[in-house]
């Protein structure tokens, strides 16, 4: 009985394998027929996706001349060329399908609806990449300026702009990743954009204080700072009255580079000068009488 069985099997498994194998000879020859009758078209298409290549890269060529005499950042350009060449290669590909005969309706449709959700699964990457290309090509900013970004209060030196995130480096020595879709749907500040930089600071004085000496020794301070720029107007000027005093605001301009080290040094010295000068700061004071 058992023999019987085995017998079966194997005569079984021996017709399956000839099925397959019938089933692979017809598919084999109505691979050839359909090449006989369309060899013409075949041949054809492949022309056309020869000469299609040609002419992509010939494109590819001529937009890395243009983006090179616009002075395109490198990485942009390499994006942008990436998405150029396949899009020339779907386009060539296709239409070599359409002289053989085959229906690229349907296919068009599919690749459109998958297209479509990927697109919806990757949004916020496509956000972080079309953020890249716009900060690269219209550059709000370049590495090395000082940002800061509004909406989530991070600033800091650029160190580099890739494709999906920005680096920042902030004075404590810090690095600061941002998604580039946050930096292009929010304001920021660039605060090394211009050469020069205005710089203010407001100090209290008593209300008996002689102005005219004020000005001429902060007018003296300024005269001996060499960061501070000559040929730009330099303010003194009382900015509002309060309670135990008024306050004096002063207002000079320095080079961007020296802006930090020049604000310090005027601080500094006003406040030096002032106290050589007896001009007075005004400070809360609390009177206690005791009854007896």
């Amino acid at each position: 009985m058992v023999l019987e069985t085995a017998t079966l099997s194997v005569e079984e498994a021996a017709a399956n394998v000839e099925q397959s194998v019938d089933l692979v000879k017809e598919t084999l020859d109505e691979v050839i027929k359909w090449l006989i009758d369309k060899s013409g078209s075949v041949i054809a298409a492949f022309i056309f996706i020869f000469i299609g290549i040609k002419i992509t890269g010939w494109f590819v060529k001529l937009a890395r001349r243009g983006f090179e005499r616009s002075k395109i950042d490198n990485s942009v350009a390499g994006f942008l060329l990436s998405i150029i060449r396949v899009i020339c290669y779907i386009l060539v590909f296709i239409t070599a399908a359409t002289i053989v005969g085959f229906e690229v309706t349907s296919f068009v449709a599919i690749l459109t609806t998958a297209s479509m959700a990927v697109g919806l699964a990757l949004q916020g990457a496509l956000s972080n990449l079309a953020g890249g290309v716009l900060i690269l090509l219209l550059k709000p900013f370049k590495v090395g300026d000082y940002i800061v970004e509004n909406n989530g209060h991070n600033e800091g030196s650029v160190v580099s702009i890739d494709i999906f995130y920005t680096r920042l480096l902030t004075h404590d020595n810090k690095l600061v990743v941002i998604p580039n879709g946050i930096l292009t749907n929010s304001s920021l500040i660039n605060v090394t954009n211009e050469p020069k930089r205005k710089l203010e600071i407001t100090i209290p004085v008593v209300y008996n204080t002689d102005l005219k000496k004020l000005k001429e020794l902060v007018n003296d301070v300024l005269s001996q700072d060499d960061r501070i720029l000559d040929g730009e107007p330099k303010d003194i000027f009382i900015s509002s009255f309060d309670d135990s005093g008024m306050t004096i605001a002063i207002r000079a301009w320095a080079s961007t580079s020296d802006y930090w080290a020049a604000l310090w040094a005027l601080r500094e010295n006003v406040k030096a000068v002032f106290d050589e000068n007896g001009i007075e700061i005004p400070y809360n004071r609390v009177e206690v009488e005791i009854l007896k």
